[in-house]
């Protein structure tokens, strides 16, 4: 277990992270990330006017995990760990504060973040004039956004306004047109099955939203162990866990 040193206005604090080659810290308190393994490696602070805060940090799972992406205010961030330098810059990603932020698992491009403003936004960063999707479903603060490790076009948010929402986001996803087949490997009736389902319009929506909550729902995560399930937790300290509605799951497995 390797340990992550966290700087903020002189006091120093130590959590333990993971195994992983090298960590990063960010939180809303923090004005530096620092990347380490057995000692210290690199760190960055942010430069310009007024007091310039870390609201979120996000390991990207590509590129031999050697970017992060941090949000700051209403900006995010791309950083290249290897040289601290940063790669690419959104200025204005949202209307308001940045609240959290999460890679695509599959695309190495994608990344989804969501702020104050109750949106959520989902961005290529190879070209990061315009998100290229916006869900606006939430009715206050959205506090955190989860892709489904195994199947993107899943996405968990969780909102101050008590609310879980489950969106299926298939047009961006990595299989925008469903799991593909060899036709090798079907017989003639569900040959006949398949045509009848490529027929069918694909198309992005919200699956369920969950209203189990009675306060600001400030986390929600997927089980690494099972990808249909998936917790949220609330405020009043209320963990509550859900499933992938049943005939989904097997929409994008059969």
């Amino acid at each position: 277990m390797e340990k992550c040193l966290v700087q903020n206005a002189g006091f120093l604090m130590f959590v333990l992270v993971g195994f992983f080659p090298f960590f990063v810290c960010s939180h809303w308190m923090w004005d530096h990330f620092v990347v380490f393994n057995a000692q210290l490696s690199n760190s960055v602070a942010l430069e310009g006017k007024g007091q310039l805060k870390f609201t979120s940090g996000r390991w990207s799972p590509h590129h031999n995990c050697t970017q992060v992406a941090t949000a700051n205010d209403t900006a995010i961030r791309g950083w290249d760990i290897r040289t601290m330098n940063q790669i690419y810059c959104i200025e204005n990603a949202h209307g308001q504060l940045v609240r959290d932020l999460d890679f695509n698992p599959n695309k190495q491009y994608y990344l989804a973040s969501c702020g104050d403003d109750c949106k959520v936004k989902f961005w290529d960063t190879r070209n990061i004039n315009e998100p290229v999707k916006t869900l606006e479903e939430h009715s206050h603060w959205v506090w955190n956004v989860r892709y489904n490790h195994s199947h993107d076009q899943l996405v968990l948010t969780g909102s101050s306004d008590s609310r879980v929402i489950l969106s299926n986001m298939v047009s961006i996803s990595s299989e925008p047109f469903g799991h593909l087949v060899d036709d090798d490997e079907l017989s003639d009736q569900e040959d006949h099955n398949q045509e009848d389902k490529i027929k069918e319009p694909l198309q992005d929506s919200i699956i369920a939203t969950y209203e189990e909550h009675e306060d600001s729902v400030y986390a929600v995560e997927w089980s690494s162990a099972d990808p249909w399930l998936f917790a949220s937790l609330s405020y009043d300290g209320r963990l509550v866990i859900n499933r992938v509605p049943r005939a989904l799951k097997y929409h994008i497995l059969l």
